[in-house]
């Protein structure tokens, strides 16, 4: 059986050379050393230092843990195993595994006794700082929460801190990890972060679109096997006049047909940015035979999972501001702290809707059924749809019976979108696979409710109103004040 191993390093980053996070092979369960290391340049530099060259300093942990007899196993390659040899638990590397998605996902995948690491830059953290805002939940950094995970559970995440548009990085990352599934979280996630200036539109294109490149090319150098798991979102698709199918349509024109990719009509420069990354994704299954699966995922609400349950240091983020939070869980805040519930324009725009504890069984089933090689599947990753002002109808009327004096307010809506429309998104592929969803009930908005409650001392009410303009973003870098 392998024995643990554990390294910390603590590295001085600056622009030159190759970054690289070696875990010290030792029969010891803890190896520390130090190294000082320069990387290349990249988006993520540019946007932290605005042109200044300066050092960055990251710490890089990597363990890998014992071979668990109980855990998930590859798909057999056609080799017969020796009933004496163990099969080993898959390997899966939660890219942007600090994050909101990612960080349940991470540890739902451990509990479920997969061998998971993840790489994250951290700049989900530096975003908040940057515009002056923060989590309702006080989030504990990424070294206590996995210290925590491993005192509860006695089960370790390998941690890998750098930039996945280094090449370098994430090359070294593979090659060390040496991954069965990545899971892809590792990218700027927000509209109207992306519509904020022209800096932040570069940067989201930049980031998300060169960091899925370079997971692509590190899968087909590296890990030819491995099966990536992209989350992208119901947004590439628009709201179009017709059925949205998932992935893609079979049409018929001038008497021939063709089943096709579906249309899309993104909205945003970070709705485009998931666009190119799924084209691209195509493009290298069909021309490399990668194996992948793209999670079209709709609207994430909730906080809790099993496992973040387990301690409050394992607590997620919960975003609430105009900027990074989503419309249920911003709206359950709202209530909370007794603000108007801000429904944008006509409040008609519809969409699709899941909990996060959903999120993570969905990626736990793409795992498990992985695609074959070669094959670019799409499953929309959702299990309701509601309009703005259904979210708001549902939220005034839990908080009633909570004592709460819950009101309305329509704002001018700072996106560019059809306020009123039709809206018919299929999503059968993931429940063919057994999906059990969590459909939002009263008691879950109860919860929802009481949790916002609990934390409405944190509540700045100032990040509350929309202060994103699609209209209005200019070339000028903003800064979004209190």
């Amino acid at each position: 059986m392998a024995h643990l191993l554990s390294t910390s390093c603590s590295i001085k980053v600056s622009t030159g050379c190759k970054p690289y996070s070696l875990p010290y092979k030792q029969d010891l369960s803890a190896f520390p050393t130090s190294l000082t290391l320069q990387a290349s340049e990249s988006p993520f530099t540019r946007l932290v230092s605005r042109g200044e060259k300066h050092q960055r300093n990251y710490t890089v942990h990597a363990t890998t843990l014992p071979v668990n007899k109980e855990g998930p196993t590859q798909p057999s390659s056609g080799s017969h195993q020796t009933l004496k040899e163990p099969s080993k638990p898959q390997r899966v590397m939660v890219i942007g595994g600090d994050g909101y998605c990612g960080w349940a996902t991470a540890l739902h995948l451990s509990n479920k006794g997969y061998e998971v690491a993840i790489v994250d830059s951290l700049v989900r953290r530096l975003f908040d700082h940057q515009l002056g805002i923060d989590s309702l939940t006080p989030i504990h950094s990424i070294h206590n929460r996995l210290r925590c995970w491993k005192s509860l559970t006695g089960k370790t995440i390998e941690l890998y801190i750098g930039d996945i548009c280094d090449f370098e990085f994430l090359s070294e990352t593979f090659k060390l990890f040496e991954p069965d599934a990545v899971v892809h979280f590792g990218e700027q996630r927000s509209a109207p972060y992306s519509m904020i200036d022209r800096s932040r539109a570069v940067y989201t294109q930049q980031n998300n679109v060169t960091g899925t490149l370079n997971v692509l090319f590190a899968i087909k150098e590296f890990r030819e096997q491995c099966h990536l798991v992209k989350l992208g979102t119901m947004g590439e698709y628009g709201t179009p006049n017709i059925d949205i199918e998932e992935g893609y349509i079979t049409i018929t024109h001038n008497g021939r047909t063709d089943t096709l990719p579906y249309p899309k009509q993104a909205s945003s420069f970070y709705h485009l940015s998931k666009v190119h990354d799924s084209n691209n994704i195509a493009f290298t299954c069909k021309a490399w035979g990668i194996r992948a699966t793209d999670l079209n995922q709709g609207v994430v609400y909730g906080v809790r999972t099993d496992e973040t349950e387990m301690h409050e240091e394992l607590c997620n983020r919960f975003d609430y501001d105009g900027v990074f939070g989503t419309a249920l869980n911003r709206f359950c805040v709202q209530a909370a702290v007794g603000h108007p519930l801000t429904v944008y324009g006509k409040g008609g725009q519809t969409r699709a809707f899941l909990d996060i504890r959903d999120t993570v069984q969905c990626v736990e089933l793409a795992i498990a059924n992985p695609a074959q090689p070669g094959e670019f599947r799409v499953f929309n990753q959702f299990t309701e749809q509601f309009s703005i002002n259904d979210l708001a109808t549902l939220v005034t009327k839990a908080g009633e019976k909570l004592g709460l004096n819950v009101q309305s307010i329509s704002v001018p809506n700072p996106r560019v979108e059809a306020e009123e429309h039709y809206y018919n998104p299929k999503h059968t592929k993931l429940v063919e696979l057994g999906l059990k969803p969590h459909i939002l009930s009263d008691s879950l908005l109860d919860s929802l409710l009481n949790f916002a409650i609990k934390y409405k001392d944190r509540v700045d009410t100032k990040q509350i109103m929309p202060s994103v303009s699609w209209r209005k973003i200019g070339v000028k870098t903003r800064t979004i004040a209190a």
